[in-house]
């Protein structure tokens, strides 16, 4: 990972950022434990630095403290799976039901033109996204595709509060796919049924959306439940 830069070495936030883009992109993997002496050497960092960062990747649940034993990268188990997709089957349906083009701007979407028609040019810009990069057999396109898309659903709903509890939820659930097998038919029916989603909500069928989406996530959380490792291996 490196050093961060002195400016901001001393924040634990800063260092929980690090960590937090280190876990997530995948090199440091669920179930990797973290030593204080490695990361704060590594880093450059004091322990109470890097223990207020841990305090901050705690709360997200991205990392795990186990007594006499240690700090972990986070292995959700299936029972946080099932939490998960629990949480998403309240907000996104809901989400899909909020009147349409009262909403001026999306954060999430800096790049694209503010104003009435925002919200279907970011989802029609995720779902094309997830469409080519199943044609391109791009699994870490569709991955990000479909997490950009359901990010912009909950987003319809026009509300920090929920767009951070789909973020934190997003977040472990990246920590789950980085245990499934990164094969292109994993992922695939997800873009397409994201589209399908899209198609109806554009076309002013938003209780059929919603309804589509419910049944596409209690699918998506059987197929990955399907798809975890075994939990019997301990972390070690």
């Amino acid at each position: 990972m490196g050093p961060l830069d002195a400016k901001h070495a001393h924040t634990g936030s800063a260092v929980a950022e690090k960590l937090r883009m280190a876990i997530l992109g995948g090199e440091l993997p669920p179930g990797a434990k973290l030593s204080e002496a490695s990361l704060g050497a590594e880093l450059g960092v004091s322990r109470n630095t890097l223990r207020e960062a841990f305090t901050l990747l705690n709360a997200e649940r991205i990392i795990t403290r186990i007594p006499n034993r240690g700090v972990f990268v986070a292995r959700p188990s299936s029972a946080d799976v099932r939490e998960m997709y629990r949480i998403r089957r309240v907000l996104e349906p809901a989400a899909l039901l909020q009147p349409r083009y009262q909403i001026q701007s999306l954060p999430q979407v800096q790049s694209l033109p503010q104003g009435g028609e925002i919200q279907e040019k970011a989802l029609a810009a995720a779902v094309q996204l997830g469409l080519a990069s199943e044609e391109n057999h791009d699994v870490a396109g569709m991955a990000a595709a479909n997490q950009q898309f359901h990010a912009l659903v909950v987003g319809l709903a026009q509300s920090v509060r929920l767009d951070t509890v789909m973020a934190h939820v997003q977040a472990e659930m990246r920590l789950v796919f980085h245990a499934l097998a990164g094969e292109p038919a994993f992922h695939a029916p997800f873009a397409t049924a994201n589209a399908h989603i899209f198609t109806l909500w554009r076309d002013g069928q938003a209780v059929e959306a919603a309804a589509e989406l419910t049944e596409y996530l209690d699918s998506a959380q059987a197929q990955v439940l399907s798809a975890m490792p075994s939990e019997s291996d301990d972390l070690s």
